[in-house]
């Protein structure tokens, strides 16, 4: 199993009555409540928790990309990327990911990509999302229909300047370039691994089969939901004849909390939980969704975007039982989780876990006392879920052996002498 600690970087800041006087936490969310000194300690504060996790054991440590919204604060997780490489030792920089849809030129990302690579020693794992609609057509104005066959080209292109060692041309119709030649390259060959983040479009599916790319459902809404649609993607694997069913082919993201006992876990978590449901989570149901943002084959499976609201009274209405209940949240003493856990991984046939630890307002200590437990009480134990595919190693990075250690310069300032004598 791989286990990455994720931290959305939510803004903890959003009033009690949020929900009342705003419109959508994403897109048109109020500026005024944004606070840029605050922002200071929320930025510190969150990658000190992604460095923490480091120092657990975790796999890996994981960032992820959106814009003009209280639910996620990091428009450039390439940013928050390349000091987790420098301060980080052994975990994965795992990018989940950059929305190459909305990058001109795409090669931008094969370049930066290529540098956190290098910076890291090979401990990159990079991601493509489509992006939300919210993101992808409401914030940077992608045209909903065209958004697909534009992140197909966006790929195509970074692949292409990552493995191919001469300049070339590219004369796509959203990229036209004279000259591609990227310095930097990964350390990684012949690329860094990739995993494709996934809401429950269909045609990604045959993507990542296609490319051998790890398909990541990425959902809020709990995983014995998500068993239709990852049951989807395993028909989809066994029906293309694809070589093997390894759970490395596929991730999924949960949220996470864990406690001495479950009584302490809902004392602990529950008001962050509310907050993160019911403020981060607060999207206007017509930003959800552009008309041509999902394909018709997407649209007939049933598959909705995990971030428009339940039906109802949406997730208002939901107490701590509910979402515990129902799946929503995994949370509870270490033996609690650690069956909820074995029950998602077995059910989805998942080889990577991206773990939600830090929900909505938490403060660092509580994260830091949850995610404590879950490395220590509860990865342990489900380390060998799947002994058949233990060396399955097509999917995460593979750094280099020998890597050198940031602020290694010398703990002397240099001479005159010691140079002559160095350097004679």
């Amino acid at each position: 199993m791989k286990f990455t600690w994720f931290n959305l970087m939510p803004w903890p800041y959003l009033p009690d009555d949020f929900r009342e006087k705003n419109r959508s936490v994403w897109v048109d969310i109020d500026q005024r409540l944004f606070d840029p000194a605050k922002s200071h300690e929320v930025y510190n504060t969150y990658m000190d928790l992604l460095e923490y996790a480091d120092t657990l054991g975790f796999d890996g440590v994981g960032v992820n990309e959106h814009h003009q919204n209280g639910y996620g604060i990091m428009p450039s997780p390439n940013i928050i990327a390349a000091g987790l490489a420098r301060r980080t030792k052994n975990a994965a920089i795992v990018v989940l990911g950059n929305s190459i849809a909305l990058y001109n030129p795409p090669v931008r990302v094969a370049e930066e990509f290529a540098m956190l690579d290098c910076i890291s020693g090979g401990r990159l794992v990079a991601g493509f999302p489509v992006g939300t609609s919210m993101d992808t057509n409401y914030c940077y104005g992608q045209i909903p229909s065209l958004t697909r066959e534009k992140y197909q080209e966006a790929h195509d292109l970074i692949i292409k300047a990552w493995t191919t060692r001469d300049p070339f041309a590219w004369n796509g119709r959203y990229n036209k370039l004279r000259h591609v030649n990227i310095w930097p390259r990964p350390i990684q060959q012949p690329h860094p691994p990739v995993h494709i983040p996934g809401g429950g479009s269909v045609e990604t599916y045959d993507f990542c089969i296609d490319n051998t790319y790890s398909y990541s459902y990425l959902s809020f809404s709990g995983y014995l939901r998500a068993k239709a649609l990852m049951q989807g993607y395993w028909d989809r694997v066994e029906e293309r004849g694809a070589p093997d069913k390894s759970p490395y082919r596929a991730g999924f993201a949960q949220t996470i909390l864990v406690a001495e006992t479950d009584e302490e876990a809902e004392r602990l978590y529950s008001e962050h939980v509310s907050y993160f449901y019911n403020r981060c989570l607060h999207v206007y149901p017509g930003f959800a969704d552009a008309p041509g943002y999902r394909t018709i084959k997407t649209i007939q499976s049933g598959a909705l975007s995990q971030y428009a609201p339940p039906k109802g009274g949406g997730y208002t209405e939901l107490t701590w039982k509910d979402l515990v209940e129902q799946g929503h949240i995994i949370a509870g003493s270490p033996e609690t989780v650690r069956q909820r856990m074995e029950d998602l991984i077995k059910g989805l046939n998942v080889g990577n876990i991206f773990c939600l630890m830090h929900v909505g307002n938490m403060p660092a200590d509580k994260c830091m006392y949850s995610t404590r437990l879950f490395a220590e009480k509860v990865m342990p134990k489900l380390r060998n879920m799947f002994p058949d595919f233990a060396d399955d190693d097509r999917f995460w990075a593979k750094p280099l052996e020998n890597r050198v250690t940031s602020g290694s310069l010398p703990g002397e300032f240099p001479t005159s002498a010691s140079l002559a004598k160095t350097y004679a």
